[in-house]
């Protein structure tokens, strides 16, 4: 991870004719935020001292308590490559402080920190994540705005002509590594329109502002090729629908907890904690890493997304799948999540869980090898099989049930997502869908 002091940040923004800044930060949803100051209030930034009113930002405070500081991250420093034109834009990102100076609770990426010093706490002193983020590419209107026409009919790994939009990938990775990104592939997924592009994995926080830098980057290079870069979980009806497998693991001292070249799979006990933990939680959790109306439009069986809680070291079709290397490779993917979810959010329910696993030292049950959408009912209730919630008010109800993801998220940022999901969900469900006058208007 690059290192940057207050002197680096003043030569580079000289050197490179940076004339705007971005401090940028993260709403209760997961949407990028940012207050744009000229480079003359660059110094001002780095004292800390840039107030912004927190009432008009979703889940942050009331109207009576709105003033809010910017902390920047020096380490997150970086030049957006694509804006050279008159004078280039640099970002930093942010965490947010109270006007008293105490870090303020309803901050996605402060409640990881504090998530982060329960796992120091327990002797670990890492907590790694590569996310593989998945999105689709539609074709823009004369107007500018997306339509539902995808930009190719490639297939899984598919090349040109097929892959139409490998022009595009290809310039979204230039940009990334020209920003300091370590990408691991690129390629076509499943789904016509459909892309991933993976990425090193690192630290919780800096993994979290990988990805929102990631989902910023895609977008912007996007719209520069015509096309219109959506993360949504499921555009598209009969096709694979976007996740964002996280791969987990947790260190001590450059050592990975997760690995014993003796145990069985070459697995710690450990690793077999955690999993238990992630299995356990998973309903619960499950209103955080899938937090949209559309998210439960993918989970459903058939379009490679888990619908059901087990894991396996062979098969892709549970909730967690243990990928084939060891040694500080060792890792738990956890494959229900996907790209709509606040990573920072996300991180700090599964860390929780996995954390409750390894406290409470919890059996994972055996693994399942199977491949289970084809199991029945019956067969999944005889080896404990379990599914995810199947809407997004089901998964709401048993968010609340559960004391250890309620803790990881905090009173205030449980008690916004809760009202902000609840809101959305009666939206949802009083409007009149298309699909219902289709089915219903001549009939009745």
């Amino acid at each position: 991870m690059a290192k940057f002091t207050r002197e680096d940040i003043f030569r580079i923004s000289k050197e490179q004719n940076v004339k705007y800044i971005r401090l940028q930060f993260t709403d209760l949803l997961g949407v990028i935020k940012n207050v744009e100051i000229p480079v003359s209030q660059l110094e001002k930034a780095l004292d800390n001292k840039m107030m912004f009113d927190g009432s008009s930002i979703e889940g942050f405070v009331r109207i009576e308590e709105s003033d809010m500081y910017l902390f920047p991250d020096l380490d997150t420093w970086v030049v957006f490559p694509w804006t050279a034109e008159k004078g280039k834009v640099a970002r930093l990102i942010c965490d947010i402080y109270n006007a008293d100076g105490t870090p303020f609770e309803g901050d996605p990426r402060n409640n990881l920190k504090r998530m982060l010093k329960e796992m120091e706490a327990l002797g670990f002193t890492d907590f790694n994540l590569g996310p593989e983020p998945e999105f689709f590419l539609f074709k823009l209107d004369e107007k500018g705005e997306p339509t539902l026409e995808l930009n190719d009919k490639g297939g899984y790994f598919d090349l040109a002509p097929t892959d139409l939009g490998e022009n595009c990938r290809r310039d979204i990775v230039l940009e990334l590594e020209e920003m300091g990104f370590e990408i691991e592939a690129s390629h076509h997924e499943v789904a016509p329109g459909q892309h991933e592009i993976d990425f090193k994995y690192a630290g919780a926080i800096k993994a979290c502002d990988d990805i929102q830098t990631f989902k910023l980057v895609v977008k912007t290079i996007a719209r520069k090729h015509g096309l219109h870069a959506t993360f949504m979980p499921k555009p598209l009806f009969g096709v694979n629908g976007s996740g964002m497998h996280c791969n987990l693991s947790l260190f001590t001292n450059g050592k990975n907890a997760f690995y014993d070249e003796s145990g069985e799979l070459g697995l710690s006990e450990t690793a077999r904690h955690f999993i238990a933990g992630i299995l356990k939680h998973a309903p619960n959790f499950t209103a955080v890493t899938n937090p949209t109306v559309n998210s439960y439009k993918r989970l459903v069986p058939g379009y490679e997304a888990p619908c059901y809680v087990a894991w396996s070291a062979r098969n892709r079709s549970p909730l967690i799948r243990i990928p084939a290397s060891r040694g500080l490779s060792t890792r738990v993917e956890v494959r229900s999540v996907d790209p709509a979810a606040n990573p920072y959010l996300a991180l700090s329910v599964l860390l929780a869980a996995g954390l409750d696993g390894i406290k409470n030292k919890l059996e994972a049950p055996a693994p399942v090898d199977r491949n289970i959408y084809v199991m029945s009912k019956e067969e999944r209730e005889e080896v404990g099989i379990i599914d995810l919630p199947a809407t997004l008010a089901a998964a709401l109800e048993l968010l609340k049930t559960d004391e250890v993801i309620v803790n990881a998220l905090g009173e205030h940022l449980f008690e916004h997502f809760v009202e902000a999901k609840e809101i959305e969900w009666d939206i949802f469900r009083t409007q009149v869908h298309p699909w219902e006058r289709d089915q219903y208007m001549s009939v009745y």
